[in-house]
């Protein structure tokens, strides 16, 4: 069992969990951050495909949101993962990521996981090369969003990072 592990109960969001998830998204200063009416309606609509981890308090200290894509119903797309800064530091977002798979993989053939990655956040770059060589899987990049087509000054090039196949945590 890990520190994570031992620490942290990971469970399905509920919506009572939209306004935690919203307020670690934004003071992860890292993500992009969507309406807090858009984290209530994830938490409703793809619990399935999500993650939470409570502390000992049951407190949000962490989640992860995905979705299956409609046109590849083997790849679960992690959306957003992030740690609450007071519980950074113990493996969480990895326990998040395997617990997820896990968690989809129980009720449905998931083969491959996408994630999109700026090319200057290093945590989630090594958060999912890690996933990758946890669970024996290969990793292809390719940008999916180049710069230009954002219409907000400043935002860097999405890159895709598909990992697979996914075999099993060891």
């Amino acid at each position: 069992m890990t520190a994570a592990q031992a620490q942290f109960q990971l469970d399905q969001p509920s919506v009572a969990d939209g306004a935690a998830i919203w307020r670690i998204a934004r003071d992860s200063k890292v993500l992009d951050l969507n309406s807090s009416y858009s984290y209530l309606l994830w938490c409703r609509d793809f619990a399935a495909t999500s993650a939470v981890a409570r502390d000992e308090t049951g407190e949000v200290a962490g989640f992860v949101t995905g979705y299956i894509r409609p046109d590849r119903p083997d790849t679960l797309v992690v959306w957003q993962i992030a740690v609450d800064d007071t519980h950074r530091g113990h493996g969480l977002a990895g326990e998040l990521l395997d617990g997820l798979i896990t968690k989809v993989a129980a009720g449905r053939q998931v083969t491959t996981v996408e994630t999109t990655i700026t090319p200057d956040n290093a945590a989630s770059q090594a958060l999912f090369l890690s996933f990758a060589r946890r669970h024996a899987a290969g990793v292809e990049r390719q940008v999916l969003f180049d710069a230009g087509l954002f219409p907000d000054d400043g935002h860097l090039s999405e890159e895709l990072y598909r990992i697979g196949p996914i075999a099993p945590a060891a």
